[in-house]
């Protein structure tokens, strides 16, 4: 492909403008892929802002910036305007404090977590681990909070903990939502499996009625934030909302981390998505009103209109 004239001033313009530009598939909020979560994932631990382009919405920035930087794949990151790389290259950096050398920001604590293994646990591992001589046990925790094992080698700059005979090695992401973590093997009528509590993640997101809603606005108790477009607010509205737009994103982002918040949409689908975004930044309090603004009509406000889902 040929970069036109007109899209690389473009990509030019956004990396001049911005110190730090992360070219990616959907959103830092909604990313559309894994490796573009994965590098928000750890850009949003370290920075509280940063400039992001979503790649899916341009066809000329998504195969441009691949000729620009001579980079076949996305995400990319482009710090001081230099491309620093994509998803594998931005995690190697952040695990050896490259990445926090390079922007700035202060190394972050690399103390090994606690971590209990209980007697089952450690047993069905070691069973699972016969033959893997050479290969180490890793254990990642990401963004979301999932969890998974992992048989590879060791690359050097793991932080490697020992419990009840079992080696386990984390990334510095894992190591740090980690902390106190308990596994445990469990048997059911069901299934049987190992079993992982981890107490620094942040609650579930809970599902708020229109009812508890109404009263929780009554007492200001909450901050609700309607993350539909304008066209569907055109529609209809509640007052008590704000708009989900960048300026209330950084007013969110600055608040304390158990300031309860509700989000709203037309039915309850979208919104869902949002309380989960803020949920993984480490708020505690975060709800998702249920059947939306749509349920908000039938059972508390008939005077809202209603309206059919927009093409």
């Amino acid at each position: 492909m040929t970069l036109s004239d007109s899209t690389r001033e473009k990509i030019e313009g956004l990396i001049a403008r911005n110190r730090v530009v992360l070219f990616m598939k959907g959103t830092p909020q909604a990313p559309m892929c894994g490796f573009s979560s994965k590098t928000v994932g750890l850009l949003d631990s370290i920075l509280n802002d940063y400039s992001s382009v979503d790649v899916l919405q341009d066809q000329e920035i998504r195969e441009g910036i691949k000729v620009f930087g001579n980079w076949p794949t996305i995400p990319q990151l482009y710090i001081d305007g230099e491309l620093v790389g994509g998803c594998d290259i931005v995690t190697a950096m952040f695990n050896s404090n490259e990445l926090h050398d390079m922007l700035g920001v202060e190394a972050p604590d690399r103390t090994p977590p606690e971590v209990t293994i209980t007697d089952a646990a450690a047993e069905k591992i070691r069973e699972s681990m016969a033959g893997n001589q050479g290969l180490g046990l890793h254990f990642a925790i990401d963004a979301g909070w999932k969890s998974k094992f992992n048989l590879a080698p060791a690359q050097g700059h793991e932080i490697k903990v020992e419990a009840n005979g079992i080696t386990l090695l984390f990334d510095l992401a894992s190591a740090q939502r980690a902390r106190g973590v308990v596994i445990d093997w469990v048997d059911t009528l069901q299934d049987s499996g190992l079993t992982i509590s981890l107490p620094q993640a942040p609650k579930p997101v809970q599902q708020m009625s229109v009812v508890e809603l109404k009263q929780n606005l009554e007492s200001d108790s909450v901050i609700l934030i309607d993350v539909r477009g304008s066209e569907e607010r055109a529609l209809a509205s509640l007052d008590a909302a704000r708009v989900m737009d960048g300026d209330t994103m950084q007013e969110i982002e600055a608040m304390p981390k158990d300031t309860a918040l509700a989000f709203i949409c037309h039915r309850g689908s979208r919104s869902q998505v949002a309380a989960e975004h803020f949920r993984k930044q480490g708020f505690s309090n975060v709800s998702s009103v249920v059947g939306g603004i749509d349920a908000w009509s039938k059972e508390i406000d008939p005077s809202v209109p209603q309206y059919s889902d927009l093409k």
